[in-house]
């Protein structure tokens, strides 16, 4: 008769040979990705459809496949609801195996759906959303946020506009996180500098008619309007802002998160003189044509930083994972920061403890329309800003895992 001793070593060895079911399992399931995205509102144009399509190309460029199955890339709309991101990431998490949740709409919606990464202890990697706080107070272990944020765009761009003598700002703010947070960050850039905050007016997400707020701000005659909001509603404020004259009159306007697609909608004609910052541009280097090129003959459009961003993260994320041989968040993570981002988005990331993926930030002046040669022809390069110096220090941000 065996003795529960003996019988529990052999158990113990059967399944140091075999693996426990889950295991088991885990080893035999499809590596899956999902992609939460706005695919129909006011974010639509800077992520949506085209965050899909670069995911699909580093898949396809990394091969197709990892531990010799198809790599699964499903995607949802949040409906930019923090509710629904985070059920969504939940259920994914939890009932759909999903190994990395990638993009995230907006601020609410991505701190949302980290507590489930948190949770659950799978990685997610944040393309979109912006708030300098997604790496500060409100950090994970398990994030990485890629792109830029509230913190970086106001460093280069408010700088850069206090510095050319627009000292007094009224703001425009998207009232949640993401417009809080860029209220906050470039308001402590201008009174740093020396400059004053003469005040703000708080709009809705997805605002129509922006009448009220540029009548409050044209009548607090600060020098600059700072627009702390992001893709459409941007769009919507600078084309009333022209319909009032606030330009003509001698305020200027500040985009401290545009995008080219923002340009694009825009025209050159109305968009030209900006003073803008981006992480990425398609036409800054062969690298970065290229990319561009590739992504344009699959959607007739050029990449926006936050498309190229997502190619970049998906496939630095793969290549960890068969770097690592596993699939597992804790070898995944530590090859993903031990590995320097080389790609068609960056030359010179790294990703910190922290969560950021620290990479140089561009300061671009849009250009006229007689000085652009073609499509797509917006920028014209005025600084290349270090990601040292453009992204907040770790010890900075007050991340409480953060030594």
């Amino acid at each position: 008769m065996i003795s529960h001793r003996a019988f529990a070593a052999t158990t113990l060895a059967v399944a140091l040979l075999l693996g426990s079911p889950a295991q088991a399992q885990q080893s035999t399931l499809p590596l899956k990705i999902g992609l939460i995205a706005d695919f129909s509102s006011v974010y639509s144009d800077i992520g949506g459809a085209g965050n899909v399509e670069a995911a699909k190309l580093a898949i396809e460029e990394f091969g197709g496949s990892m531990f010799g199955k198809p790599i699964e890339l499903i995607t949802a709309d949040a409906l930019n609801k923090p509710d629904v991101a985070g059920a969504l990431a939940r259920k994914w998490y939890e009932n759909e195996n999903v190994d990395m949740i990638i993009d995230l709409p907006t601020s609410a919606t991505a701190l949302a759906a980290m507590e489930m990464s948190k949770r659950f202890e799978k990685i997610m990697i944040v393309t979109d959303a912006a708030s300098s706080d997604i790496t500060g107070k409100s950090c994970s272990p398990f994030t990485a946020h890629w792109t830029y944020d509230t913190y970086a765009n106001a460093h280069t761009v408010g700088s850069a506009i206090v510095k050319s003598g627009g000292d007094s700002w009224f703001f425009i703010t998207a009232d949640y996180l993401f417009g809080h947070s860029i209220e906050r960050d470039t308001g402590d850039v201008v009174r740093v500098a020396g400059g004053k905050v003469l005040g703000s007016a708080r709009a809705p997400l997805n605002t129509a008619d922006f009448s009220s707020f540029l009548l409050q701000a044209q009548s607090s005659k600060a020098k600059i309007i700072g627009l702390a909001n992001g893709g459409a509603d941007t769009i919507n404020a600078i084309k009333q802002a022209a319909e009032f004259g606030i330009v003509a009159g001698g305020q200027n306007l500040a985009g401290i998160v545009m995008f080219i697609s923002d340009i694009h909608s825009l025209g050159l004609k109305m968009a030209q003189g900006l003073i803008i910052t981006e992480a990425y541009y398609w036409d800054l280097n062969d690298r970065t044509r290229a990319f561009g090129k590739r992504f344009f003959a699959r959607t007739s459009k050029m990449p926006t930083m936050n498309q190229a961003a997502t190619y970049s993260a998906t496939l630095h994320y793969l290549n960890a994972v068969k770097a690592a041989g596993t699939r597992d968040t804790t070898p995944v993570l530590a090859k993903m920061r031990d590995t320097p981002v080389r790609d068609a988005f960056t030359d010179n990331g790294t990703l910190r403890e922290d969560g950021r993926m620290e990479h140089s930030m561009f300061l671009f002046e849009v250009k006229k329309p007689e000085e652009s040669k073609a499509p797509w022809d917006y920028y014209k390069l005025l600084a290349e800003v270090p990601g040292d110096k453009a992204f907040r220090p770790m010890k900075g941000g007050g991340c409480p895992f953060v030594k």
